[in-house]
């Protein structure tokens, strides 16, 4: 058994010493592209090359890790974007990154293209993806806020230009009866991957409080009647039911609402009755209905 182990052993020696031609396949980086520029598509990654060595250098070329790099400087311009190497003129770089004793023969391809886009930069605004479930009774005071509420977003033109909005991870929230501020990740559009963030998170928070109804009777205008109409009302007021903060219930009062009918609607449209409008004079109400919604009315002659 030891004279059989012994001769594979010299056998494998002899084979390995001997000079091969082989193709090896390496994964292929760029570096030093212009200040100006970035990828917008992702280039070839690997490279096969057609070398000349003993077998103990192709055995041991096989198993390394090693990257073979591209140099950008060296690159010739095809159109705007269209970019490409001549691998003749790379052979002496990739000679010089190949294990020692091994002779470099031939590159498989001739020409490898780069598409490459224009740096810029703009400032796009963030939009939040919201399920916020309050406690009974409770709501959010105002709109939600964001810090940053945009970002300045960097990259290649041809991604850059047709990116409006950027959207955030869902913010998802439960049974909430008081303040929040959560970090949320900001999610960058598909296939954009060389574009760069000045950040990755956005602050949202809200102010919540507890809110209650409340109800005012307030009469009403009626605009456009025509001077020769004697107009009657079954109403002379409309109830206004309001939701305000607990804190601002007693800030509120009637001068808040404002509410008219306009003739000209019910009578374009060949109504019996007029349609309440209010307005809201101030930013404390949170949401109001009007009762009732609709004002019958009798024209005398």
């Amino acid at each position: 058994m030891g004279f059989l182990i012994a001769s594979v052993l010299i056998w494998m020696l002899i084979t390995l010493s001997k000079e091969y031609t082989a193709t090896l396949r390496f994964p292929l980086k760029y570096s030093d592209f212009p200040q100006d520029k970035l990828l917008q598509k992702e280039p070839l990654s690997e490279i096969d090359v057609i070398v000349k060595s003993s077998g103990f250098n192709i055995l041991k070329s096989r198993l390394s890790d090693k990257n073979l790099v591209f140099n950008a400087k060296s690159l010739n311009k095809k159109s705007s974007s269209q970019y490409y190497f001549l691998t003749r003129n790379q052979f002496k770089s990739v000679q010089k990154q190949l294990q020692s004793g091994v002779q470099l023969q031939e590159i498989s391809l001739d020409t490898i293209f780069l598409d490459l886009g224009s740096l810029i930069s703009k400032k796009v605004p963030l939009k939040p993806n919201l399920e916020i479930n309050y406690h009974i009774g409770y709501d959010i005071l105002e709109s939600v806020s964001m810090d940053p509420d945009s970002i300045l977003i960097s990259g290649p033109k041809g991604q850059i230009e047709n990116i409006k909005i950027i959207n955030l991870e869902l913010l998802k929230l439960e049974d909430v009866k008081s303040d929040f501020s959560k970090n949320v990740k900001i999610i960058l559009p598909e296939n954009t991957g060389n574009i760069k963030l000045n950040s990755k998170f956005t602050k949202i928070s809200g102010e919540v409080e507890k809110f209650t109804e409340g109800t005012f009777k307030i009469s009403f205008k009626v605009l456009n009647l025509p001077k020769d109409i004697n107009l009657t009302t079954l109403n002379k007021t409309i109830e206004v039911v309001f939701v305000v903060a607990l804190s601002n219930f007693d800030k509120v009062n009637k001068d808040f609402f404002e509410v008219v009918c306009d003739y000209n609607i019910a009578k374009e449209n060949k109504l019996n009755y007029l349609i309440p409008k209010v307005t809201v004079n101030s930013r404390l109400i949170k949401s109001f209905k009007v009762i009732p919604n609709k004002i019958d009315f009798l024209i005398q002659k």
